[in-house]
Order: structure tokens, then sequence, then C-alpha cells
């Protein structure tokens, strides 16, 4: 159905509101969070002989949903045939909507890592975590109030856990090093994985005819050890493609996985010269931005040096954040 529906619209010229169609049924939809490109979520379909069945990897925000149900829509779809909603963690722009898109999706289950259960079914702690980071009114603008979650729509998600989507199965696999409840999910269909932010960010207005610029997320729960395990296991499935949170589908991905590493033991030895500096949090981001200045400038970027600070500030300070608490 949802292949026909693709096909009726293009026919009409009528392309898909706020979602990009990536083949083997997977949907991309820019949840519109804090500028466009910059986070998304995954619709994955599946035909049955009843009407097919979706499965939603991440939800954004609140303010997320229209364009998720937009796109449910478009693909000539009804929000009953939504079996699965999926979290690859619970940070909120990732799973900030996650409690409205569940009350307008009555058939879903919600798949998460134990750790955030409880975090959906209150979830108040995560508002205090992030109104302490930003304050109450970037919070309320950016996220609006999150919905709790009934414990029994809730399923808990183990390393290998198995979730059959009308036959297609979807793999659950435990990596922490963003998070100690982050989840990848591998797709057998596609033969890709949903990375979460395992893999880092990649905006594309980095992009450039040497390919996409992809950099290490390093939140409040980096782990560094746990990461590099993470990585290894979904290199392990050899997969064709990922897809990211921030933001897009990515090929080639060995290659892309070595430029990684080496970005990311760049990262590793400025933290580990800054341990016992003073004024350790500003030497951090200032190194980080020459960090990621000078891998863009290798990569050809031309865009301004004041350009690429503005694109990669709330990221250079959340990762310097992180990597503090690393640190210590």
């Amino acid at each position: 159905m949802i292949n026909k529906q693709l096909e009726n619209n293009q026919q009409k010229n009528m392309a898909l509101r706020f979602g990009k169609e990536l083949g083997s049924k997977v949907v991309m939809v820019d949840t519109g969070l804090g500028r466009p490109q910059f986070d998304s979520c995954y619709v994955v379909a599946q035909r049955a002989p009843s009407g097919d069945r979706l499965a939603i990897i991440d939800t954004g925000t609140n303010f997320s949903i229209p364009r998720i149900m937009a796109t449910i829509n478009d693909l000539g779809c009804s929000y009953e045939q939504v079996s699965y909603i999926i979290l690859t963690q619970i940070q909120l722009d990732h799973a900030g909507g996650a409690g409205l898109l569940m009350q307008n999706c009555p058939n879903a289950k919600l798949v998460v890592h134990p750790r955030g259960v409880r975090h959906l079914i209150d979830p108040s702690s995560l508002i205090a975590s992030a109104t302490s980071l930003y304050g109450v009114s970037w919070v309320d603008k950016e996220y609006g109030r999150l919905i709790p979650i009934p414990s029994k729509r809730i399923m808990e998600a183990r390393e290998g856990d198995l979730i059959n989507l009308a036959g297609r199965m979807l793999t659950i696999l435990e990596t922490p090093g963003i998070a100690k409840h982050h989840l990848c999910i591998w797709d057998e269909l596609s033969q890709g994985v949903f990375t979460g932010d395992t893999f880092g960010l990649s905006y594309p207005e980095f992009d450039t005819p040497q390919g996409s610029f992809v950099f290490p997320a390093t939140p409040i729960h980096f782990d560094l050890r746990s990461l590099k395990v993470s990585l290894k296991k979904v290199m392990a499935l050899t997969p064709s493609c990922l897809y990211f949170s921030h933001f897009g589908s990515f090929q080639h991905v060995p290659q892309m996985y070595e430029a990684f590493l080496k970005l990311l033991e760049e990262v590793e030895n400025l933290g580990k010269k800054l341990k016992f500096a003073e004024n350790r949090h500003e030497f951090l981001k200032e190194g980080l931005l020459n960090i990621y200045t000078q891998a863009l400038r290798n990569q050809g970027c031309e865009l301004t040096d004041s350009k690429i600070q503005q694109l990669l500030t709330l990221d250079i300070e959340k990762n310097a954040q992180g990597m503090g608490s690393w640190l210590d």
C-alpha cells in the first residue's frame, strides 16, 4: 500500500510534506526541531494481509508529532496501523513527543530500554534535567508539556530482543556510550541500523563534494570505553546504511566509520590533555571547535568560521559538559 501510495503521489506531483522515502519502506521525517534538517525520526513499514503495519523510531518533541501524523496520512495509512514506537534514547529531542504520539496511536506499544521506563511513566525528572540546563522558557518553547505513558503500554527492550513488524524483524542492540539506556535497531530488510547518536551527528550544511562531515556526540552521560564497544557491535553486522537521528542516512559505512574513529581519537586526546586544567570547560569548548573546524576545512568546507561556530554552538556546549563528566 505504501509503495503504491508513493507512486500515486509522484504521479500527482505530490510530495511527502515532511518526509523523504529512503527505500526498503523506510521514510525519514524532519521533526522540525531547531532548524530544518537538524533532527529526524523514521517511519518503517511492512505489508500485512490486514493492512500495512508501521513502526516509528524516535519521535522528536511534542511539536514534531503533527509532522509524523501528516507523514502517516501522506503514506495512505492510519494512526491505528502504528504497532510500535521505538526510542533510541529518552533525551527530549528523541523522545519528548512520545506521550503525545502514543495518545494518537491507540494500538502502539512503546519500546524503550528498561532504564528509561520510569522516566516515560513519570517524565518530571526529564523536564527538571532539561530545565536545569536550558531554563524554563526555553524548555517550554522547544519541548512543550511531556505526557506520561501508561506502564501497560510500554515494552522493555534488551539486547537481542526481536520486534516483529508483520514479519519484518527489527533487532534491538544495547549500545551504551552516549547514555546507559541507548539502543540501536538493526533492520533485516534494509540491512541498515538506526543509530540514534551512537555514530555521532552530521548536518547537511557541512556536506561537501568529498562527502558528509560526521562528528562524535559526547553528552552528559558519555562513556568512551562503552561507546567504542557499541561501535564495534554495530560494525560487526556489516550494515549497508546507517540511519542517523541528526541527520539523514549514510552509505559507504566503513569509510565513514574510519573517519569517525580518527575524530573520536582527537577528541579523546583533547580531554586527556585538559583533564586537570583550570577553566577546563572553556578550554574544552575551544578545543572541540578547533578540532571540528580543522576537520571541516580538510573536507573542503567553505563556510566561514563564524557560521561553523553558529551551527555547532549548542553541540559544543553539550559535548564539553559530557567530556567533563567523563573525565571526572
